[in-house]
């Protein structure tokens, strides 16, 4: 396949946001040199907002190719593109953010994690990181990813933690909602990409990669709580004092998630839902809390930039998927995850005719394993990234994710392929 001037272009680009998404500490290090408030200042500080990297790079893209071509090609392209997943993925993060949302799953957790034998935070840390991914595959990653970084956030990471265990749970987190959402066929987008072309149904799912997802998450969540067992221990928090709230308000709110949910593939639906939402927020705003919509907005910016730029990476995936074997495939799929989201991978596997079904579930597997070494690993990381990023000091280092991930990453690696 001979790339075209906009498909190297489009290559070159991705690459640099690569390495963009790795230099953002550098930027807000600049952005310091300048006086609070001034231009460069805040220019510079925009660029180390991990969030808006993809989103620039992509208008970038598109500013060259209506350059390269028209402005006609460059509107039409756009327009040729799917946006669902990230406007999904910006209404599920509001929702679940809200206080009704949080202290249902956060009771949840609680009541679980009491029969649990380990002391309380020990308990709570593994059940939320267990519990949370494996909702996922009902709820959607999405949901899960915001759900239960938020609660993490609250409980764990806005106690002054260390940083290895910040970091420690961070990777953990990623790994476990990429692999979390395995047990149905619609929760994961890797999944979602091929399951109803290729026949996987809720039996296959279960049979073949579901329980070993399961399997992976409970062992790494289960080694690292031990591992970081001293630190956990000492983490304590005081009991809030329960807000007085009708039951009605955490029930509309489950059937307003609901109803995102089952229309996650039909944006035109859940966009209606959540502008009903909206006006629902505003006669209660009394019992919520203030909505995370800039931060939901941040996130599917970042999403879109990685719609708009990936189809030009086409040219050299597709040829890398279709030639390797089921060993190759698997551990190949692994790493081109890490460098461009999964559900891309399995999209293009999706357009290859008569692939073996050794292939198939080697690709997929090796796409939801790989799912949480970066930040564009996998389309829920980005909000994980947002909710949690500003517990860290200087923002979260993509190498410091990158060595938090690979434990949890080869357990699974083990679990999907080895056993």
């Amino acid at each position: 396949m001979n790339p075209t001037t906009l498909e190297w272009t489009g290559t070159l680009l991705f690459a640099l946001a690569l390495v963009h998404t790795f230099s953002v500490k550098m930027f807000r290090q600049l952005a310091a040199r300048y006086p609070e408030g001034s231009v460069p200042e805040n220019a510079f500080h925009l660029l180390g907002e991990i969030e808006v990297v993809f989103g620039i790079w992509a208008a970038v893209y598109i500013a060259i190719r209506a350059l390269l071509t028209d402005w006609t090609n460059a509107v039409t392209y756009l327009e040729s593109l799917n946006y669902t997943e990230p406007l999904f993925v910006f209404v599920v993060l509001a929702l679940c953010s809200t206080k009704p949302v949080l202290n249902f799953a956060e009771a949840l957790i609680t009541k679980v994690s009491g029969l649990v034998p380990l002391n309380r935070p020990t308990a709570f840390y593994a059940t939320a990181l267990i519990l949370g991914p494996l909702l996922g595959s009902f709820i959607t990653e999405p949901a899960a990813m915001a759900v239960t970084a938020i609660i993490l956030f609250k409980r764990f990471y806005s106690k002054n933690i260390p940083a290895k265990l910040m970091y420690a749970t961070l990777g953990l987190l990623f790994v476990n909602i990429s692999i979390g959402g395995t047990l149905t066929p619609y929760a994961a987008p890797p999944i979602l990409m091929v399951a109803p072309g290729w026949g996987w149904d809720l039996k296959f799912m279960m049979l073949n990669l579901g329980w070993r997802g399961a399997l992976a998450c409970v062992i790494s969540t289960l080694l690292t709580a031990f591992h970081f067992r001293h630190e956990l221990s000492r983490v304590t928090w005081e009991r809030e004092p329960a807000t007085v709230m009708p039951w009605w308000m955490p029930v509309l709110h489950l059937l307003f998630l609901c109803g995102v949910v089952v229309s996650a593939h039909h944006s035109i639906m859940f966009m209606g839902i959540f502008l009903f939402f909206l006006g629902f927020y505003k006669i209660t705003v009394e019992y919520q809390d203030q909505l995370q919509l800039t931060e939901a907005l941040l996130v599917a910016f970042f999403l879109a930039g990685l719609v708009v730029l990936g189809p030009a990476q086409r040219w050299w995936l597709e040829p890398l998927l279709t030639q390797a074997g089921g060993n190759t495939l698997f551990w190949g799929a692994t790493a081109l995850t890490a460098i461009t989201d999964n559900a891309a991978l399995t999209y293009l596997g999706a357009q290859v005719p008569q692939l073996a079904e050794l292939s198939k579930i080697a690709l997929v597997s090796g796409a939801v394993v790989g799912g949480g070494l970066t930040v564009i690993a996998n389309a829920p990381n980005p909000a994980g990234f947002g909710i949690l990023n500003p517990a860290f000091k200087d923002g979260i280092n993509p190498i410091g994710l990158l060595a938090g991930a690979l434990p949890p990453t080869l357990i699974a690696a083990v679990c999907f392929w080895l056993i």
